[in-house]
């Protein structure tokens, strides 16, 4: 297992365009380039998200239940969430910047993402999902609210096909680290909580 992470050193990682993963037994750091993001003014929901955005089952909340979203993110064959990694990012949720998005149906826990949260942006982890479409709810959901939060970058660390979907970009480092240097310094609302 590797060691937990003090809370204000992942901060400082954050703010310095760092994310760690443990693998192998050990904590590693990455800053990849080109970077991923969302931006915000071009998230795009693909028709069959709309469809399932339209079930009227789907709950959402914010952090009722964030390490049951953290344990379900690292519950596949590979994870990069060991029991360090774990307690770091508990740590920073109870200091107010680690956030869940739960997606329930009938009152149990169906998918859901989670992230840290430093100003004006808002650094997307993972998310996972045990009823089909809990996770596309639950990014769905989370961009409603940091666009109505005014906040400024949702950093994805890298892209995939299925990000590519809902309008995630690469951009080169530079380009990354200005953006992050902005959002980070801007006050911005998550949910009813103010942070500068």
């Amino acid at each position: 297992m590797a060691d937990p992470i003090p809370p204000e050193l992942l901060l400082d990682f954050y703010r310095k365009g760092i994310f760690p993963m443990a693998l192998d037994g050990e904590t590693r750091l990455f800053s990849p380039n080109p970077r991923g993001i969302i931006p915000l003014d071009g998230f795009r929901i693909p028709h069959g998200t709309r469809k399932t955005l339209a079930d009227p089952a789907w709950e959402t909340r914010w952090d009722t239940a964030f390490e049951e979203v953290l344990m379900g993110c690292a519950s596949r064959e590979e994870t990069w969430i060991d029991a360090g990694i774990f307690e770091s990012y508990t740590a920073l949720h109870r200091l107010g910047h680690a956030h869940s998005v739960e997606i329930w149906r009938d009152g149990r826990l169906a998918g859901g993402l989670y992230g840290v949260r430093i100003g004006g942006a808002f650094f997307g982890e993972s998310m996972y999902h045990v009823v089909p479409g809990a996770s596309k709810v639950a990014l769905c959901r989370l961009v409603e609210m940091l666009k109505a939060g005014g906040f400024l970058l949702l950093d994805t660390q890298w892209v995939t096909p299925h990000l590519e979907k809902f309008g995630a970009v690469e951009i080169p480092r530079a380009a990354y680290l200005d953006l992050l240097n902005r959002a980070v310094g801007h006050p911005a609302r998550f949910g009813l909580r103010e942070d500068g």
